[in-house]
C-alpha cells in the first residue's frame, strides 16, 4: 500500500453546526482537536494536492466542503494490474449504481438523489462506547488526515467499477468512540427520509428502513476499511451515498452501506438489510469471492464497467476482490461456505 503525505491543513468549524451537535461534539474530540486535518471549505480556490481527473465535469459542486477536497494524503492500494484495473470513467461511476433509498433502476439514484439534503449532516455513534453521543459530520473527520484510496468496486451482481474515493480510516473513528470490551460489532444504519428519499415511499419497497449493514470489529479496524466522502478528487454525489457512506473494498458492494447517520458498537452479531430478506443468497459477511456462487448466478467472473454489446469487458473475480494478502487472514479456518 503507497501513502504519499501532502501538507497538511487545519479545518475550520462549520457555520451551519446545531447548537446541540456541537456542544455533544466536545466529549468526542476530547483531546484530540489541533490534529492535521483535510478539508477545504466552501469559498476556497486553491489548487488540488492530488491528481486531477480530467473526466470529471467542471464547475463547483454544492456542499459544505468545496469543489476540491484540498491537502489529502494521496496515492494508496495500487491495483495490481494496470491495464485492467484503470479508474472507471466519473460519468459511469456516479450514473451506474445501487441506492435503493432512491428506486431500483441503476440510474434512480442519478436521478433523484438532488432532492437529499446533506448539510448539517450529524452522526449517532452509540452502544458499548464510553464516548458515544450525536457529532456534526465535520467534528467526526477533523481529527483524521483524509487520503485517497483507488479501490476496486464489486456488485454481488456481477459488475465491478475501480474508484478514487477520498476518506478517512474507520478505525480512528471506533477509537475515538472508546469501544468497551463487550463492542463485538459495528452496525451501521442509513438515513430515514421519505419525503427526500422517494424509494423508501414505494410500496414496492423490500427492504423495512433504516437500511442496516455491520462489519466484524475486526474488519472495521482494518485499514482497508474507510469512512468516504469523496470520489475523483471531489466531494461525494448524492447518489454515491453523500455525506458520509461506508467502503470496504473486499466485500461485494451492498456492503459499503451509503449517507450514514448511525453507528452503533454492539455486542451481538447485527442482521443486515439483504441478509433480513433473503438470507440464503446475501451472508453477513458478504466477502467476494468467485469460488461461491449466488444461488442465482456465478460469481467467477465480473462485468468491468465500462462495456457494451460487442465489448462486454468480461474478466475474472479475484477472492476477496483482489486484497487477499491484506485481508485473508481474517477469515483463517473459517468456512467461508457457510460463512458467506
Amino acid at each position: 500500500m503507497l501513502i504519499k503525505i501532502a501538507k497538511p491543513s487545519d479545518l475550520r468549524e462549520s457555520d451551519v453546526t446545531p447548537e446541540s451537535v456541537y456542544l455533544s461534539r466536545r466529549r468526542f474530540m476530547g483531546g484530540v482537536i489541533g490534529v492535521g486535518a483535510g478539508l477545504a471549505l466552501a469559498g476556497r480556490a486553491q489548487a488540488a494536492t492530488g491528481p486531477d481527473y480530467a473526466d470529471v465535469p467542471a464547475g463547483n459542486p454544492p456542499g459544505w466542503f468545496g469543489p476540491k477536497l484540498e491537502n489529502a494524503k494521496w496515492g494508496a492500494v495500487v491495483p495490481a494490474d494496470r491495464d485492467l484495473d484503470k479508474n472507471t470513467p466519473f460519468e459511469d461511476a456516479t450514473h451506474y449504481n445501487n441506492f435503493y433509498e432512491f428506486g431500483t433502476g441503476k440510474s434512480d439514484p442519478s436521478k433523484r438523489a438532488g432532492s437529499l439534503e446533506t448539510q448539517p449532516w450529524s452522526v449517532v455513534i452509540d452502544g458499548e462506547v464510553g464516548n458515544g453521543g450525536r457529532f456534526a459530520l465535520e467534528d467526526i473527520v477533523k481529527p483524521s488526515q483524509l487520503q485517497e484510496r483507488i479501490y476496486r468496486l464489486r456488485c454481488v451482481e456481477a459488475w465491478s467499477m475501480v474508484i478514487p474515493w477520498l476518506g478517512i480510516p474507520l478505525s480512528e473513528v471506533i477509537k475515538r468512540a472508546e469501544p468497551t470490551s463487550k463492542a463485538k460489532y459495528v452496525k451501521f444504519e442509513t438515513l430515514v427520509r421519505p419525503e427526500q428519499m422517494p424509494g423508501q415511499d414505494s410500496s414496492f419497497a423490500l427492504i423495512d428502513w433504516p437500511y442496516t449493514e455491520g462489519l466484524r470489529m475486526d474488519e472495521a479496524m482494518h485499514p482497508l476499511a474507510i469512512l468516504g466522502l469523496g470520489m475523483y478528487g471531489r466531494e461525494l454525489p448524492n447518489q454515491n451515498g453523500a455525506p458520509f457512506r461506508l467502503i470496504v473494498p473486499w466485500k461485494y458492494g451492498f456492503k459499503s452501506i451509503k449517507s450514514i447517520v448511525r453507528i452503533s458498537l454492539v455486542e451481538q452479531q447485527p442482521v443486515n438489510s439483504w441478509q433480513a430478506i433473503a438470507p440464503d443468497e446475501y451472508g453477513f459477511y458478504a466477502n467476494v469471492n468467485p469460488n461461491v456462487d449466488h444461488p442465482r448466478w456465478s460469481q467467477a467472473t465480473e462485468r468491468r464497467l465500462p462495456n457494451s454489446l460487442f465489448n462486454p469487458n468480461i474478466i475474472d473475480t479475484r477472492m476477496f476482490n483482489g486484497y487477499a494478502d491484506e485481508v485473508g487472514s481474517l477469515y483463517a479456518g473459517m468456512d467461508l461456505r457457510k460463512q458467506f
